[in-house]
């Protein structure tokens, strides 16, 4: 792993080979950092940020429930 901080980002550099369904669920939090600190987050965009991190969970693992 890479670790590149410039000017204006943070740049982590992971190994292609690594499952992404818990790195996901790191950038799903991160996302919704980055959203509440710019300013203040509404109900609404924190409900539909939920929504869309169980959507794409589900998306990615019911083939893991429903055989």
């Amino acid at each position: 792993m890479q670790v590149e901080r410039t000017n204006s980002e943070i740049l982590i550099r992971l190994s292609a080979d690594r499952d992404i369904s818990g790195l996901q669920r790191i950038l799903d939090y991160l996302k919704f950092r980055e959203i509440t600190a710019k300013r203040q987050a509404k109900e609404n965009d924190i409900d539909d940020l939920a929504k869309e991190s169980k959507a794409d969970w589900w998306l990615k693992n019911k083939s893991r429930f429903i055989k």
